[in-house]
């Protein structure tokens, strides 16, 4: 084995070993299934492919050397190059430099991901990867944060989304993929940053993260923020706060815990965009209808308020250098009133109130064994994860005389709610999931060039239904209850330190109570099963300060479900097929340059379909060309400038084609001043002020707000 090798391997396995002692999980369950795995299986990590990282851009006060690029992603900690998928870190530097406070604004960096303007109920983040849904898909630091809410960053410290489906690693779901945000932990290091900022249409923010060491094993960080801003369109208006406090015991010992919460409020006035124009055909789609921008089109009191909750603990025992046992348990939950008003092309408008209680409280434990030999080496991983779902929603009808929720769509007429409106309770939902899953998995290392990834997981989801219609009456009272394996595998060459080229399949499966909510036509149906082919390559460059990539992969849902138009009942006769290619660089070009880029080809198709006319389609929230850029560039002063695109092709809504937003590009900017204690940043965003639509559905879509300046000090003490 040569020297350098020898190095990058030593490295490797210190880094590894670092971010398990940093992450907790272990204990319940996980004895049970050790002896699943302690035969060698193949296992199945993970594979990367668009490594858009920029772990190596270095802090404004930290001097430190880039470390290699690692992903939390998975079941243990990886480097990139070991994920044989698709993968983008977007990690603390971008979303500050980019100025981006939401999960939604933080996206926009990853090529293939749309928005779904919420429908039949949806609210919240809406998030389609490879055109399928991941609404719930969205996870926190591993465990699955499926509440119907929008997301802030202030308490992440970065962002990851693996592409393509991943039910080996995280259950149902994840037919396009997942995305994980990854929370700050307490560390050695004392710091406290604090930041405020101001902008045009009324934006204040202010920022707080301190991180105090309280001993060399026990450490305190908190981290919180306030926010209020208008809108460039009339009458939107939001504000929000919260606070994440972490508490962490043991650093540096064999057993470690961590305690965590994150509390987050938002009170919003709610921008429901604009309507789709009437009779759109595959030939001519409809599009969202031509009025001024800033026009708001509901009623002055709507509302969406959420109060979201969340509270983790996690403990690692390291018995020795190669076994590690980790275990998490987590619980959230996510209280939402909702009042947006919708509208249609002829100007009626349509609130749709509902209350909505989402919780989860789900336990993982994992168990890590590392067997390091001459030729083989053992990376295995074996665990067991239990859950409970609950999920409320109670509707309201808002109905009144004739003619008193009609509004003007080009000179509307802005007003509360009228007071001749009734509201009345509607329908009840009480559902339940429950979740139980053991997997197996392992990463075997061949030689110095080889690496062979395979795994297996079984999931038993049960789900039960319970609605009432306005009088309180039982419409629906049914159990269902799916089982499911999947699985995962690749293989990577690595022969060398620059070089990586894997291929990787997997498999996932959606139930049809996959979010929590189904009706009795699709009830009895079996889950919908889907199959991803990957093939890529990974180069490395500079020690991991520079990360090039690109993949080839395709996607199959081959049993889709469709409607019989004859009988009127939904089966499993449909066929979906995404295919495409995708690159990426990230990190530094040089020590002053930086640059996060990307582009993503989709060729997508509705193979097969019982519905008349639906066949051969392109599936929906499939652009065909997609990338991102965002670049900086430090001069020896101190000065910080750079910018970047977005650019989304024509977007098809519907599997009919009949709706659609238009191709558009988007450009920012920023420009800084960094010293060592502070920072001074200026944000240009939607610098040509750009009228376009990034978050649709069939049935409306959201004007972006306009150009945007916002200026930011930091200070680091």
């Amino acid at each position: 084995m040569s020297k350098a090798r020898l190095r990058l391997r030593t490295e490797m396995r210190r880094v590894l070993v670092e971010e398990n002692n940093n992450q907790g999980k272990a204990l319940a369950l996980g004895a049970l299934v050790a002896g699943i795995t302690l035969t060698p299986m193949m296992s199945i990590a993970q594979t990367a492919t668009s490594e858009q990282t920029m772990r190596t851009i270095k802090a404004a006060d930290d001097g430190a050397e880039p470390q290699p690029a690692t992903t939390q992603v998975g079941k243990t900690p990886q480097l990139l190059r070991d994920v044989p998928q698709t993968i983008t870190v977007l990690n603390r530097e971008v979303l500050d430099a980019q100025g981006a406070t939401t999960l939604g604004e933080a996206l926009r960096n990853v090529p293939g991901i749309t928005l779904s303007a919420g429908e039949g109920g949806n609210i919240g983040d809406n998030v389609n990867l490879r055109g399928f849904s991941a609404r719930t898909d969205i996870y926190i630091d591993g465990i699955r944060d499926r509440g119907q809410y929008s997301r802030e960053t202030f308490f992440l410290d970065s962002v990851e989304v693996l592409k393509g489906p991943s039910s080996m690693l995280f259950g149902r779901g994840s037919t396009g993929g997942v995305i994980n945000q990854v929370s700050k932990q307490p560390s050695r290091r004392e710091s406290t940053t604090v930041s405020g900022s101001i902008g045009t249409d009324n934006y204040y923010r202010v920022t707080a993260d301190t991180n105090q060491p309280l001993s060399d094993s026990i450490a305190l960080r908190v981290a919180a923020f306030g926010h209020k801003a208008d809108s460039s369109r009339d009458i939107i208006e939001t504000e929000r706060y919260g606070i994440a406090p972490s508490f962490r015991i043991g650093m540096g010992s064999a057993t470690e815990l961590t305690l965590s919460a994150i509390i987050q409020r938002r009170d919003d006035i709610p921008d429901y965009g604009f309507p789709f124009t009437a009779g759109g055909t595959k030939q001519n789609p409809a599009k969202p209808v031509d009025i001024p921008r800033e026009n708001f089109l509901g009623f002055t009191d709507d509302r969406f308020d959420q109060d979201v909750n969340l509270a983790a603990v996690r403990i690692s025992h390291e018995f020795s250098q190669a076994v590690t046992l980790r275990n998490q348990t987590q619980f959230n939950e996510a209280d939402i009133f909702a009042r947006p008003t919708t509208i249609n092309a002829a100007g009626v408008r349509n609130p749709r109130q509902r209350e909505v209680e989402d919780q989860s409280l789900f336990n993982q434990t994992d168990l890590i064994i590392k067997l390091v030999g001459d030729t083989f080496s053992h990376t295995i991983t074996t665990g067991a994860e239990i859950g409970r779902d609950d999920y409320e929603n109670q509707t309201y009808n808002t109905t009144g005389p004739a003619g008193i929720f009609n509004q003007n769509l080009v000179n509307p007429v802005y007003g509360p709610t009228p007071a001749s409106a009734v509201i009345a309770k509607n329908t009840f939902t009480d559902n339940v999931g429950k979740t139980l899953a053991v997997y197996a998995n392992e990463q075997l290392d061949i030689g110095e060039y080889w690496k062979v990834i395979g795994g297996l997981r079984w999931d038993h989801f049960e789900f039960d239904t319970y609605v009432t219609d306005a009088s309180g009456t039982p419409t629906a009272d049914a159990t269902k209850t799916d089982v499911m394996t999947s699985v995962r595998a690749g293989v990577l060459y690595q022969p060398d330190e620059i070089q990586t080229y894997y291929v990787s399949y997997g498999t996932s499966f959606n139930p049809s109570a996959e979010t929590l909510t189904s009706n009795a036509a699709n009830l009895a149906v079996d889950p919908e099963e889907n199959t991803s082919y990957e093939l890529g390559a990974k180069l490395s460059y500079g020690g991991g300060k520079l990360l090039i990539t690109g993949a080839l992969f395709r996607v199959e849902k081959d049993n889709a479900r469709t409607t019989d138009p004859i009988l009127g009942i939904t089966t499993l006769d449909g066929d979906i097929r995404v295919q495409g290619v995708e690159f990426g660089i990230s990190g530094n070009i040089t020590d002053a340059w930086t640059m996060l880029a990307g582009y993503t080809y989709l060729d997508s198709e509705i193979v097969k379909s019982l519905v008349v006319g639906e066949t051969g389609n392109v599936y929906p929230n499939t652009p065909k060309h997609s990338a991102s850029l965002w670049s900086t560039y430090d001069l020896p002063i101190g000065l910080q400038f750079g910018g970047g695109l977005i650019y989304v092709d024509d977007r098809l809504l519907n599997n009919a084609n009949t709706a659609m937003t238009e191709a558009y590009t988007r450009v920012d900017a920023t420009i800084a001043y960094i010293a060592k204690r502070y920072s001074v940043r200026l944000n240009l965003q939607n610098l040509t002020d750009k009228l376009y639509f990034e978050t649709a559905s069939a049935g409306r879509a959201t004007p972006v707000a306009g150009r945007a300046a916002i200026a930011t000090i930091n200070w680091t003490f």
